[in-house]
């Protein structure tokens, strides 16, 4: 098969599919309601800065769980945030299992954002949270990945979920799933795009990476690469805020939703 048949590059300048851009929601009660997940006592950049990116973005209402560690330190900073119990060093506990469902059902859908820092209970609560968070939308990004290194086929066999995640991630993630065809740093663009090509062809969810200065959105054997500029510092944290944001106003259009987020 020609790359031509599933690769499509995207300007960085002009959206792919630009009539995802004309046909958005203009009121905001039919944007959506995303729910952000992430945060420890040491930090919570990752879910502030995913609430307030998915607000550019468009989102209808956005509403953030951090552990309740951070309560005196978040409670005056942050708009919509609901806290859960947390563990003595201040990361999400199992007992946080609750508060999550309860939002997950007001919600259209999911971002774990990471900063969660290295927890054993935490993890528990994750791998618990995603075998009963149904079929809703998730997006998945920065150490949230790493919670499911050794457990990959939860998230990558897990439809309606996007993993945003660094190359080096990516690499372990499709290593421990037992995918035949290794990523290396030293993969030219065509090379890494037929590889993803390949890989989505066999999991549901949808990657998207960084690398060669390109983001790659690949879902169902599909791809699309647009060219940055310029770098971005928490290129993990903004791309997973708006495609978790285009996504939920996109549910039958993900990939082209997916992609047109990049540039939006």
């Amino acid at each position: 098969m020609n790359t031509s048949d599933f690769w499509k590059k995207q300007n960085p300048d002009t959206p792919l599919f630009e009539e995802l851009v004309w046909s958005r929601p203009e009121n905001k009660a039919q944007a959506g309601k995303l729910l952000i997940i992430g945060g420890n006592l040491h930090g919570f950049a990752a879910p502030a800065t995913a609430h307030n990116l998915a607000q550019k973005a468009g989102i209808g209402t956005g509403r953030v769980i951090l552990p309740d560690a951070l309560k005196k330190i978040a409670g005056s900073i942050l708009e919509n945030v609901e806290f859960a119990p947390s563990t003595p060093s201040g990361s999400f506990g199992v007992k946080a299992l609750d508060q999550f469902l309860i939002d997950t059902q007001w919600a259209d859908g999911v971002l774990l954002a990471g900063d969660l820092g290295r927890n054993s209970e935490t993890a528990m609560l994750l791998e618990k949270y995603i075998s009963k968070s149904g079929q809703m939308l998730l997006t998945i990004t920065k150490d949230a990945v790493d919670y499911f290194k050794d457990t990959p086929a939860l998230v990558l066999d897990r439809p309606n979920t996007t993993v945003v995640l660094s190359f080096a991630q990516l690499q372990k993630l499709a290593s421990s799933y037992g995918f035949d065809t290794a990523f290396t740093f030293e993969m030219g663009l065509v090379q890494l795009v037929n590889a993803l090509h390949a890989l989505t062809e066999k999991i549901q969810a949808g990657i998207i990476v960084k690398h060669l200065q390109n983001i790659l959105v690949a879902l169902n054997g599909e791809v699309s690469s647009t060219f940055l500029k310029e770098d971005v510092e928490m290129w993990r944290v903004e791309t997973a805020a708006k495609a978790a944001t285009w996504q939920l106003q996109n549910p039958n259009k993900v990939f082209e939703a997916l992609t047109t987020s990049i540039v939006s």
